[in-house]
């Protein structure tokens, strides 16, 4: 059963939640980059560094992912894995809780675009180099990090 994502993601003041509660994984693929493709057509891209982990996150660092050297089959049990929670920082870091139990963290690169959310409607968020958060909404159009407008 995928659930609705008609809930647009909410802005807070360090962080955005996204509803993608209830939606699983259907298809995951590796280039230089780890893609989890959810149902109703979200995309999760990682091309940086991320780690995948269970329980608490101060008592295990978790697995890394390593998607430019294709070292990510740690996150091949993820496939029909269902979204329980799905975070995105400002700060320019990614994560996700699954009800598998396991947690993929990716942080923000100081050189390179860590990772990107995508959402056939037109919804985007980017991990920007050094730290920061793009968003683009439906509209098509953005707050970047120094407060300009910006198109997509």
């Amino acid at each position: 059963m995928v659930m609705s994502t008609e809930v647009e993601p909410v802005e807070h003041e360090d962080r955005w939640i996204l509803n993608l509660r209830g939606l699983s994984v259907v298809r995951i693929s590796i280039d230089f980059r780890l893609t989890l493709v959810l149902d109703a057509g979200w995309e999760v891209v990682l091309e940086a560094p991320a780690r995948l982990s269970t329980g608490p996150l101060h008592t295990s660092p978790g697995l890394p992912l390593t998607p430019e050297s294709q070292d990510v089959a740690a996150a091949l049990p993820l496939f029909g894995a269902k979204v329980l929670s799905a975070v995105v920082f400002k700060s320019g870091v990614l994560r996700m809780v699954f009800d598998s139990g396991m947690h993929l963290t990716c942080s923000a690169d100081a050189s390179f675009e860590a990772w990107q959310v995508t959402e056939p409607r037109g919804w985007r968020f980017i991990s920007l180099p050094g730290g920061d958060l793009a968003v683009w909404s439906r509209s098509g159009t953005s707050e970047n990090p120094q407060g300009q407008a910006a198109k997509r």
